[in-house]
C-alpha cells in the first residue's frame, strides 16, 4: 500500500494522526486550479456539516508560505484534511476524473 499515491502524500502530525494537505491532494486528484478544487472542498464541507460533524475537526484551515519566482515567499491558503474530509472531497469531486474514482476507493477503505 506504500506505493499508493495517497499514502505517499499522507502526513502524520505530532499526535500521530494522519492528514493530507489540500494543495497536495488537489494535484493528486487531477485538479490544476485551486479555484476549481475549492468547489469540491465547499461541497464536502456542506456534506460534513449535514452529517452533524464539526467541519473544523476535518478541514483545518491553515496559511502556508510558498516561494515565488524571485525567491521571496507569499502566504497561500491550504487545509489540513482528515481522512473523512478527503473521502468527502472525493465524493464531491469531478466524477469524470479517473483520479477521483481511485480516491473514492482509497479513502472509503
Amino acid at each position: 500500500m506504500k506505493n499508493n499515491i495517497f499514502e505517499q502524500i499522507k502526513k502524520i502530525n505530532e499526535y500521530d494522526q494522519e492528514f493530507w494537505s489540500a494543495r497536495d491532494l488537489m494535484f493528486t486528484l487531477g485538479y490544476t486550479r485551486w479555484e476549481n478544487f475549492e468547489v469540491a472542498i465547499s461541497r464536502a464541507k456542506k456534506s460534513c456539516k449535514n452529517s452533524n460533524q464539526n467541519i473544523h475537526d476535518h478541514f483545518r484551515g491553515i496559511t502556508k508560505m510558498v516561494q515565488i519566482g524571485s525567491g521571496t515567499e507569499r502566504p497561500t491558503n491550504d487545509y489540513d484534511l482528515s481522512r473523512y474530509a478527503c473521502y468527502l472531497i472525493a465524493q464531491n469531486g469531478d466524477p469524470r476524473k479517473v483520479e477521483i474514482a481511485l480516491a473514492q476507493t482509497y479513502f472509503a477503505i
